[in-house]
C-alpha cells in the first residue's frame, strides 16, 4: 500500500551525513527572517565578488540543484534513476536580457534535448519564455499595444527560438514543457504555446503548456483548451502546478487597481487543482499530464483517479513531478510503487542560479507546514537509522 510516511524508502538515496545537512538547511529556511537575511547576504556577497560561491554550492545549491553544467548533472540523474526516479533538466539561469543570453539559453535547451534522446532517464525538457526573450517585450505584446518594427523583429526571433526547440523535440519525440509565468505576460505565452501544440502535437503530446491553478480562471481555461484540441485535431499536453508568483501577483493587482487573478484562499486553489486532475483523467485519451505538486492529498488523489479511470501506473500520459531536494517522501514512494515520477533538476552557474535558490527559500517559508513536514520526516529517518 502506498504511504508517504515511509521514510526508509523516501530517503534511501541519502547518507546520514546528507540527511543531517538537509535537516539544518530546512531548519534555517523554516525561519523566514533568517532565510531572507541569508538570501540578501548571499546576493550582496556575490555582487561584491566575495568568495562565497563554494559555500553556497556545498549547501543550498547542492540540495536543490543538479550541478553547474550538464556534466555535473549526470551523477544526479544516475543516482535518481537507481530508484526509478527520472529527471527533468532545467537550465535555471534567470534575469538575462540580451540576444546573446537568449541564444545561449536556447542552445542549452537544444543540447538537453539531444541528451534526452539517448537517455531514458530524461523524459522531458523544459524552458521559460523569459529565458529566450525579453520580459518587457512579452508584457507589451500581452497588453495589446502595437509593436514597432524593431520590436516586431525581436518578437519574431522569440517565436523562431521557440519553434526551433519544439521542432527538435518533435523530431526526437521528447516532450518539452513551456513554463507558466506572471499573468501580465501569460496570455502571450499561452497563444505562442497553443500555436506550437497545434503544429507539433498531431500524433502525441510533444509541446506541453503549463496551468497555474492558483489563478481562478485556469480550470475553465483547461476545459477551453481541451475543446480546442478536439476541434483542431491535436493532443493536449499540460503541466499542472499551483503557482509560483502569488505575492507578486497580488501586490501588482493592488497597486494598479485591478482584480487579482489569484484565488483568495488556498482551499479554492486546491479545489481547482484537484478538479483539473479529475477532468484530465476523465479525458485521458486526448490529454497528457505532468502533475507538479508537493501536496500529498493531490498526489494521492491522482493515484486514486488513475485507478478509477483504468490508467496504468506506467502510462506515458501521467507523470508525477517534484523539485529536486524537496518532497522526497512523495517522489521516492511513488516511484517505488511503479508510478512515473520525475524530479525537476535545475542547473547552471551558482551565481546565475541564485534567484532560483532564493525563490526556493521563499516558497519553503511561505507554504504552511511544508518545512515542518520535511523536517519531521528527516528527523524520523535519522532516528530510525540510529
Amino acid at each position: 500500500m502506498l504511504s508517504f510516511n515511509n521514510t526508509e524508502i523516501a530517503f534511501q538515496s541519502k547518507s546520514k551525513f546528507q540527511l543531517r545537512k538537509a535537516y539544518y538547511l530546512f531548519k534555517i529556511m523554516g525561519n523566514s527572517s533568517l532565510a531572507k537575511l541569508g538570501a540578501q547576504i548571499s546576493e550582496i556577497a556575490l555582487k561584491l565578488h566575495l568568495p562565497i560561491s563554494g559555500i553556497i554550492k556545498k549547501t543550498v545549491f547542492q540540495q536543490f540543484c543538479g550541478g553547474e553544467n550538464l556534466n555535473e548533472c549526470s551523477q544526479t540523474i544516475l543516482s535518481l534513476s537507481n530508484y526509478n526516479v527520472k529527471s527533468i533538466l532545467d537550465y535555471s539561469v534567470e534575469g538575462k536580457a540580451t540576444e546573446v543570453d537568449f541564444k545561449r539559453t536556447m542552445n542549452e535547451v537544444l543540447i538537453t534535448l539531444d541528451l534526452a534522446k539517448n537517455n531514458n532517464h530524461i523524459p522531458f525538457v523544459v524552458f521559460k519564455c523569459t529565458g529566450i526573450g525579453r520580459a518587457q517585450l512579452l508584457e507589451k505584446s500581452n497588453s495589446g499595444k502595437e509593436l514597432c518594427n524593431i520590436e516586431q523583429e525581436e518578437f519574431t526571433r522569440i517565436l523562431h527560438r521557440m519553434d526551433k526547440i519544439c521542432k527538435k523535440a518533435h523530431l526526437h519525440k521528447i516532450p518539452v514543457m513551456i513554463d507558466a509565468e506572471e499573468s501580465w505576460i501569460q496570455d502571450t505565452i499561452d497563444q505562442m504555446t497553443l500555436d506550437l501544440m497545434k503544429l507539433y502535437n498531431k500524433e502525441q503530446a510533444i509541446v506541453y503548456t503549463t496551468c497555474q491553478f492558483y489563478r481562478h480562471d485556469r480550470l475553465n481555461y483547461l476545459k477551453e483548451l481541451h475543446r480546442n484540441s478536439i476541434k483542431n485535431g491535436y493532443f493536449l499536453g499540460i503541466k499542472f502546478v499551483r503557482g509560483a508568483y502569488m505575492e507578486k501577483e497580488r501586490e501588482r493587482a493592488k497597486n494598479r487597481g485591478y482584480k487579482s487573478p489569484i484565488h483568495q484562499s488556498k482551499e479554492t486553489t486546491d479545489k481547482d487543482f484537484n478538479l483539473a486532475l479529475e477532468y484530465a483523467c476523465e479525458h485521458i485519451h486526448g490529454i497528457s499530464i505532468c502533475a507538479g505538486s508537493h501536496n500529498e492529498v493531490s498526489s494521492l488523489l491522482l493515484v486514486h483517479l488513475m485507478k478509477k479511470y483504468n490508467i496504468k501506473k506506467n502510462s506515458p500520459k501521467v507523470y508525477f513531478a517534484q523539485l529536486l531536494g524537496m518532497s522526497d517522501h512523495i517522489s521516492f514512494n511513488l516511484a517505488n510503487k511503479g508510478f512515473n515520477t520525475v524530479k525537476y533538476v535545475p542547473y547552471g552557474p551558482v551565481k546565475e542560479v541564485l534567484p532560483y535558490l532564493v525563490r526556493r527559500a521563499e516558497e519553503n517559508t511561505s507554504i504552511a507546514g511544508q518545512t515542518g513536514r520535511e523536517l519531521g520526516l528527516i528527523i524520523e529517518e535519522i532516528k530510525r537509522r540510529d
